[in-house]
């Protein structure tokens, strides 16, 4: 699982600040689309990871915040979102479809 959760930071890496993806487009990318949850836990398991994976910018399918409690504390997730200009009212992304920013389209393999 450890080289799952490797792809999967190389992926996030390249999300660009003011953008998000979802757990499931991601897992899709990789061509795991049944995975969201295993990139929900890699998520999880980003925190302490060198260089630098940019966790907060992945959200639920519906733009919920739904990883904000792997945070270091309430609110730490919609902060590191708004600093980069994104908008989040009641723990979801406004503007969602206009941000999303999806790997399959993005990137090649």
């Amino acid at each position: 699982m450890d080289d799952f959760f490797d792809l999967v930071h190389q992926v996030v890496r390249q999300i660009p600040p003011g953008r998000v993806s979802s757990y499931g487009a991601i897992a899709r990318y990789l061509g795991s689309g049944k995975s969201a949850r295993t990139v929900g836990w890699a998520m999880n398991a980003a925190h302490q990871v060198i260089p630098a994976v940019p966790a907060h910018r992945v959200v639920n399918r519906l733009g919920m915040l739904s990883g904000q409690h792997h945070f270091e504390g309430p609110g730490h997730m919609q902060a590191l979102l708004e600093a980069e200009g994104i908008q989040v009212i009641d723990h979801r992304v406004q503007k969602f479809d206009e941000l999303f920013w999806d790997p399959s389209v993005e990137l090649r393999l």
